[in-house]
This record gives C-alpha cells, sequence and structure tokens, in this order.
C-alpha cells in the first residue's frame, strides 16, 4: 500500500509563487503515473496536472497551462508541482495521486491520494 504526502502549500499573495512535493512511500513508485488535483468546498476535486511514469508525457488543464509545472523525480520516490503567477482563483486543497493512465482528469481512475495540502492565494 503506497502513501503519498503532500507538503509546500501556504499562505501567498497573487503573483507569487510556491512549489508543492508530493512523497511516496511504502510502493513502487515508479510504476504509476502522478497527477495534481485541486478541491474547492464549492466545486468538485479539479485535475491540475499530469505526468508518466517515465517523464516523457505531461498534461495540463487550461486554467493553468504555462503557470504551472508539473515534474517528479523517481530517485526519490517525489513529485513536484511548481506553480508560478498564482492568482486567487488557485486557492485550494491541492492533492496528489497516483494511478496507471497517464494523464486522467477522473479521480476514479487513481488508486492512492494524499491528504492535501492547502494553497491560499490572497489578492
Amino acid at each position: 500500500q503506497m502513501q503519498l504526502v503532500e507538503s509546500g502549500g501556504g499562505l501567498v499573495q497573487a503573483g507569487d509563487s510556491l512549489r508543492l512535493s508530493c512523497a511516496a512511500s511504502g510502493g513502487d513508485f515508479v510504476r504509476y503515473a502522478i497527477s495534481w488535483f485541486r478541491q474547492t468546498p464549492e466545486k468538485e476535486r479539479e485535475f491540475v496536472a499530469g505526468i508518466s511514469w517515465h517523464q516523457r508525457n505531461t498534461h495540463y488543464s487550461d486554467s493553468i497551462q504555462g503557470r504551472f509545472t508539473i515534474s517528479r523525480d523517481n530517485a526519490k520516490n517525489t513529485a513536484y508541482l511548481q506553480m508560478n503567477t498564482l492568482k486567487p482563483e488557485d486557492t485550494a486543497v491541492y492533492f496528489c495521486a497516483a494511478g496507471v493512465v497517464s494523464g486522467s482528469h477522473l479521480p476514479h481512475e487513481y488508486t492512492y491520494w494524499g491528504q492535501g495540502t492547502q494553497v491560499t492565494v490572497s489578492s
């Protein structure tokens, strides 16, 4: 059973940057595609970005295209989400998830989830 733990969230101002980390343990991290989702009380869980296990394929939602970058370091069992030029509408709890389908926007296709990290962007 693989565990995922997110970190790096916080309170920032609009235009600032944050880097989220997703550390995996207890499983074969390199077998899985990793994605980031986000959720607010008003919205369903939303796909943000995804990366294949071999890192050759990345996927982004239109809302963050060009501002966020997903990456992973398989030697460290860790994935990252670099978020630049943050906007108040990026405020959400951010989750990382591991699954076999790279870039899927469907939460039910992911096997493992972290507990989430809060990102709050003030205007």
